[in-house]
């Protein structure tokens, strides 16, 4: 496998700070790192793809074409804050594998371990620094890594899946069966004329005490 180029990171910044937004994207963009920005919640989970259906716990996921390779949120929004935000990514099947990192202006240890149980790869404290963007990197390149090591090879392709081995396992010894079945009459019928044309000639010859004299 070759080597992951770091101007493949496509990186989703969530923050109601248009400061904020800018510093962060600015620090990614000097690290390759493509950068979209949105200010809320909301906007990036309908970047994803994910809309909130009518029951509030549930998410709808919808085809979303752009490959995103990490999330770095604020903590403090309003509406949704990045805890929500966290919480939303890790409950879908589609992108819970995306790493999210959380960004606080404000040092509080159980708002800092509630984050990291829920599945937060990191906790940032504003103002972030070039030195932590640097400790993202390897986070999104085992996302990278991840997706290309998931699409299936050409000889992978032309292995037989295991059910598709066991039918063939139990056709062959079927069709032997079936070919021994057909020719055992046949076998059966041959022996049978032999026989009778044995007995037809043997009829046929004059016996002189008990002795054949061939014609």
């Amino acid at each position: 496998m070759g080597m992951v180029r770091e101007s493949q990171f496509h990186v989703l910044a969530v923050d109601d700070s248009h400061l904020d937004r800018k510093m962060i994207e600015r620090l990614l963009q000097k690290s390759s790192c493509q950068v979209t920005t949105v200010d809320t919640g909301s906007k990036a989970l309908e970047f994803l793809g994910l809309r909130e259906s009518n029951d509030p716990n549930a998410l709808e996921t919808h085809q979303q074409e752009v490959e995103i390779n990490l999330i770095i949120t604020d903590y403090c929004m309003p509406g949704m804050t990045g805890y929500d935000l966290l919480k939303k990514v890790k409950e879908s099947a589609a992108f819970r594998s995306i790493p999210v990192v959380i960004m606080s202006s404000e040092n509080v240890p159980a708002r800092i371990s509630r984050c990291l149980e829920e599945g937060a790869e990191e906790f940032f404290l504003k103002p972030v620094k070039l030195a932590d963007v640097t400790k993202l990197k390897p986070h999104m390149m085992k996302t990278k890594l991840k997706k290309e090591g998931e699409k299936p090879s050409e000889e992978e392709n032309a292995t037989l899946k295991p059910e598709e081995s066991l039918v063939v396992e139990m056709i062959l010894p079927l069709n032997q069966e079936l070919e021994l079945e057909q020719k055992e009459p046949m076998l059966s019928s041959n022996k049978r004329k032999a026989m009778e044309e044995v007995i037809s000639a043997d009829r046929s010859r004059p016996k002189y005490n008990d002795i054949t004299t061939s014609a």
